[in-house]
């Protein structure tokens, strides 16, 4: 029956009249899908002896052929939405339906696709910082101090406010992921917690002068300790203290007292310094006179040794010859007398004159006369001798008396 003939109930659409509210008909639906798939992929929609059909190619066989490919192609998509990259100095957390399945390394990973798995990328060598006690806007550059976390009760029940620097690394991802909610508040919270507690055990002298460097690691350890109990797999790599001082109504006199002690320990420097360097400067002194007078004495010692000997041999000999000996004492006597004066007067025998010699004139002018006949005489001529004796002091015949 035609579609425009009375009666028939259809349209070209395969619808119904609108008057008509009885259930669609299947096949008619399956059909008009078929039919829209083999239009989508060059069908022509005919059955296979129509014009331009293919022989065995129904649109049945075509519409399966293209159901096919979309869902191989949708398959493909869905399986290469499982590959991802672990850079360098990261972890992969694969999931499986929530729960922990493999920990990945990093290069080029495959997991199963989303809804089955899912993964996570947890960088563990990169270096985290956490500001307690106060933020610090990175592109203004202001600071903001958060009294809730800065006001510390110390032993002595003074308030000091201390600003803390924290950084730390993920030691384990899983651990990271799993059991920590909000890493940062978890950290600020213990390390709060911490400084509490140290703060707590110390005087306000001690934590803000000397124990600043010691309150600082004991925060770190303690810190530690609280985060491994946690199960965080978090590792605090630093722990810095930026800043602490006394409330503002008292911060002028704590400055004075502060001040007070640094130039205190500064003159106890000063002074180390001092007798580091003026002791060991006097113990030499010390020494070298020790060492001079030990010198003085072996020198005295030997000299008067050596004197006692002499005399002891010129006993001998004047004993002897007295004479000669006595004549030989009072040459060598007033040879070592002259030798220390230039001038010298001679007492003629019955006469009422002195003799002048002018020593100190005439020795210049003699060694000036030898200089130059050394230099115009030849090496080989004997030189004139002169009157002079090899010290370079006249000699003078001293005659003396029987007696004297």
């Amino acid at each position: 029956m035609a579609w425009n003939e009375p009666g028939s109930g259809k349209d070209p659409w395969g619808q119904r009249p609108k008057g008509d509210q009885g259930p669609p008909d299947l096949d008619e639906i399956v059909r008009n899908i078929q039919k829209k798939l083999s239009n989508l992929f060059g069908g022509s929609g005919k059955g296979s002896g129509g014009d331009g059909g293919k022989p065995g190619m129904g649109p049945q066989a075509v519409g399966g052929m293209g159901l096919t490919l979309i869902v191989l192609v949708a398959v493909s998509l869905w399986v290469a939405t499982g590959f991802y990259i672990v850079q360098q100095g990261e972890r992969g957390v694969v999931l499986q339906f929530g729960a922990k399945s493999e920990i990945t390394e990093a290069g080029l990973r495959w997991h199963i696709p989303w809804p089955i798995e899912t993964r996570e990328i947890v960088n563990v060598q990169k270096t985290y910082n956490i500001q307690v006690g106060y933020r610090e806007n990175e592109r203004t550059g202001t600071k903001t101090t958060v009294p809730r976390e800065a006001l510390m009760l110390t032993e002595d029940e003074n308030i000091i406010d201390i600003e803390f620097a924290v950084q730390y690394k993920i030691k384990d991802a899983s651990d990271y992921l799993f059991n920590v909610r909000d890493p940062e508040d978890t950290i600020r919270q213990a390390t709060e917690s911490a400084v509490r507690e140290i703060a707590g055990n110390s005087t306000m002298d001690f934590v803000l002068t000397e124990g600043r460097d010691e309150v600082g690691q004991r925060t770190q350890v303690k810190l530690q300790e609280i985060l491994d109990n946690y199960k965080t797999g978090i590792f605090i790599y630093k722990v810095e203290m930026q800043k602490a001082y006394p409330p503002e109504q008292v911060r002028a006199a704590f400055d004075d007292a502060v001040k007070a002690r640094e130039d205190e320990e500064r003159y106890k420097n000063e002074a180390e310094a001092y007798a580091n360097d003026i002791i060991p400067r006097a113990r030499g002194k010390a020494t070298r006179a020790i060492q001079e007078a030990e010198g003085y004495k072996a020198s005295v010692m030997s000299r008067a040794e050596g004197d006692a000997r002499r005399f002891e041999l010129i006993a001998r000999e004047y004993a002897k010859a007295p004479r000669v000996t006595r004549d030989r004492l009072y040459i060598e006597t007033m040879e070592q007398v002259l030798s220390n004066t230039t001038k010298i007067y001679v007492d003629q025998k019955g006469g009422n004159n002195l003799l002048y010699l002018p020593l100190d004139k005439l020795v210049p002018q003699i060694k000036a006369v030898e200089e130059d006949e050394a230099i115009n005489v030849p090496s080989s001529t004997p030189q004139r001798s002169t009157g002079t004796t090899s010290r370079g002091r006249t000699r003078t015949d001293v005659r003396t008396r029987e007696g004297q």
